[in-house]
């Protein structure tokens, strides 16, 4: 049985709801489903969620995963991810959200990193078998005790969550709900090297009241998510956002642009979020022209040095919030209201939610370095994750302690107007595909991969960056990018010269 706190979790928003109106729709998956994972899309009642998620959060007892223990979950952007996020806290146990893009070298590391006690998959994502992934990664992982997955034609050894659900379990567990405990696991690249950021359940929550306030979504409000949940602004986008307004969320695993349009029409969604590139690109074909129920699309900005530069939003109907993403360090978000439709302008200091309105609960906080770079305070921000390394020193005096993150963008302040412009991402890290790598790291694929080979990262408006490669022995090349455990996307760079890879 839960007990219910102050200090709410995200299963207490949903409890919440569920009591309300338990036979609302909640969830809904992609209507192209099918060929994503190769299952049938559902659409789900809060009802018909909660008994799926409480038989998910029996079987994970039942498994023998002790509370607050580390589970990882790598799944596309269908209703098996919400689902199991929620199971997992229910559980009382911690989730660790995986890029799909990462394979087993990738994973291995992570996992070690992390001590997770179990794997979450799914049978394949786009032709891709992830469930082999993870059952190779499980073998080098020496924490993990449990491997399952959704979906048919699971390996030998994985346990199969259709079958948990064709019979759930009653179990369950004595739980506080307290949202000062650990809720997720994610992880960012800096200059510094692979990072595992935690975050408790009021930070996770601060970061979806941050971008639900400043673009003004109403109670009730109907969502469509096409931005991947892998990250915090990803989870802070779909999953808290959903749960803050009491609506629907309808999901699209990125992307198809006919389909999308079919999702919303069909949903009647007032409310998309997407990669920001891909929302302009669709105002330029008058997308929302055709959508008469949508009213306010949030665009998350991966790069956010390039929101400046951006093309004015002409939706009239439709109102546009930039939401700027610094890695897995925090966010914050401007709303577009001016009549040419232009960015808002970026304020040092403490900002609201939402941000202008006078009086408004303080999100967090927008700072410039002494360095000249964009620091980051406020409740969603978690310092300790991003602490320098302590510099050499024989001095027995601890080094002074920081109360902000680094976010390593360069800015420039005109204090004429007080505002700040972002003006280049952090040195030594490069944005491909919305994924992050050290620049040594590209550096030393392409050194190995043989005399007069090449590997770069281009720009590129809706990626941040893409991948070029060019090699005299394209075998050889393929073969040595395997061998790093880089994923297929960046092996089929080389299947011909200067082959470009998004």
């Amino acid at each position: 049985m839960n007990q219910v706190s102050t200090s709410p979790t995200l299963d207490a928003l949903f409890q919440r709801i569920l009591a309300r109106k338990p036979d609302a729709v909640a969830l809904a998956d992609p209507i192209n489903k099918p060929r994503i994972t190769g299952q049938a899309p559902q659409v789900l009642t809060y009802a018909e969620a909660d008994r799926i998620i409480s038989a998910l959060a029996g079987h994970f007892i039942d498994a023998g995963l002790p509370a607050q223990s580390v589970i990882a979950v790598q799944l596309p952007n269908t209703i098996e991810f919400m689902l199991t996020v929620l199971a997992a806290h229910r559980a009382g146990l911690v989730v660790a959200v995986f890029p799909l893009l990462w394979r087993q070298a990738e994973l291995v590391a992570a996992l070690n990193r992390i001590s997770a006690r179990a794997i979450v998959t799914t049978c394949k994502v786009d032709g891709v078998i992830h469930a082999d992934l993870a059952m190779h990664a499980a073998a080098e992982a020496f924490s993990i005790r449990h491997v399952c997955g959704f979906g048919t034609d699971l390996p030998e050894g994985m346990f199969s969550l259709d079958q948990a659900l064709a019979r759930p379990s009653s179990s369950t567990r004595n739980l506080i709900q307290d949202g000062r405990k650990a809720a997720i696991i994610t992880f960012d690249v800096t200059a510094e090297g692979f990072r595992a950021v935690p975050r408790t359940h009021l930070s996770l929550i601060a970061g979806g009241l941050a971008i639900s306030l400043e673009s003004d979504l109403p109670q009730g409000a109907n969502l469509m998510s096409a931005f991947v949940p892998s990250s915090f602004a990803g989870l802070a986008s779909s999953v808290v956002m959903w749960l803050l307004a009491g609506g629907s969320l309808a999901l699209h695993h990125p992307f198809d642009p006919e389909v999308l349009e079919q999702q919303l029409v069909e949903a009647g969604c007032d409310t998309l979020i997407a990669p920001a590139q891909l929302a302009l690109k669709l105002d330029e074909c008058r997308l929302p022209a055709r959508l008469p129920n949508l009213r306010h699309v949030v665009g998350l900005w991966r790069a956010p040095e390039q929101v400046a530069s951006s093309p004015a939003w002409t939706a009239q109907q439709v109102e546009m919030t930039d939401v700027y993403l610094f890695g897995e360090a925090g966010l914050f978000g401007v709303r577009r209201q001016s009549p040419d439709g232009m960015p808002g302008p970026v304020r040092p200091g403490r900002h609201g939610a939402p941000r202008e309105a006078p009086g408004s609960s303080i999100a967090g906080e927008v700072l410039v370095t002494p360095k000249g770079t964009l620091g980051l305070r406020g409740p969603m921000v978690v310092v300790p994750a991003y602490a320098p390394p302590p510099p050499p020193s024989d001095s027995l005096m601890p080094a002074p302690p920081r109360d902000f993150v680094d976010t390593e963008y360069s800015v420039r302040h005109d204090r004429a107007h007080d505002t700040i412009s972002i003006t280049a991402p952090p040195s030594g890290v490069m944005g491909v595909g919305g994924y992050r790598f050290l620049a040594q790291d590209l550096h030393e694929w392409s050194r190995r991969l043989g005399q007069g080979a090449l590997l770069t990262a281009l720009p590129d408006r809706l990626s941040g960056h893409r991948l070029a490669g060019r090699a005299l022995d394209n075998a050889r090349a393929r073969e040595a990018l395997a061998e790093l455990g880089l994923n297929p996307l960046m092996v089929e760079a080389f299947r011909d010269r200067a082959t470009p890879v998004s």
